[in-house]
């Protein structure tokens, strides 16, 4: 379907290290693509997601009946907490999490500085982090309008197990993995 109104076909890695059980996903964020497609692989999952999104017309109404996890960005510690708090009790219901560790879209070719809470939610609740690299922003880039066609490709890494490891270590870790399986992916095809 998304092929049929956009142009995007999907190449999936690493289906085998998708968790059936509740698990944080640490993800590459560069478009709008992956904050839906990624919900496909991951059922069920939520997202932890900035607050400003509810202002949306229509879209932010929508999103406030589901079960995220809002943060005030600008919150600093408290929002931190919130993740781990509110994290937790969403991983005792049985959903796995998303969460994109730089913050915001970051455009292709580039990282930016992971933020702890993803760390912090695993390693003081002992869940496995499963850490996504993929392209999308090639094709759907940051604030553009037009969509190229073409083939995304999704790359899913080995869980990595957090017990031991501080945030800043488990943080280093996936940042490491993205970083060289952003490197791996294969060139976008149109």
């Amino acid at each position: 379907m998304c092929y049929a109104i956009l142009g995007f076909r999907t190449q999936l890695q690493g289906r085998e290290h998708i968790s059936a059980e509740p698990a944080i996903y640490l993800a590459k964020h560069q478009s709008a693509w992956e904050t839906i497609a990624l919900q496909i692989w991951t059922p069920p999952a939520i997202f932890v997601l900035k607050r400003e999104l509810l202002r949306i017309p229509f879209f932010g109404w929508a999103l406030w009946g589901l079960r995220m996890i809002w943060i005030d960005r600008s919150a600093g510690k408290a929002a931190l907490e919130k993740i781990v708090t509110q994290g937790q009790k969403r991983l005792g219901q049985g959903l796995s999490i998303i969460i994109f560790p730089e913050g915001t879209r970051v455009a292709p070719g580039h990282m930016g500085k992971f933020k702890a809470g993803g760390a912090r939610l695993a390693v003081r609740t002992g869940a496995p982090v499963i850490p996504v690299a993929h392209n999308a922003g090639e094709l759907w880039p940051r604030n553009a309008f037009i969509k190229k066609p073409g083939t995304i490709t999704v790359r899913f890494g080995p869980a990595i197990d957090p017990t031991g490891m501080t945030d800043s270590e488990l943080n280093e870790r996936v940042e490491t993995w993205i970083r060289e399986a952003m490197h791996e992916l294969p060139a976008v095809r149109h």
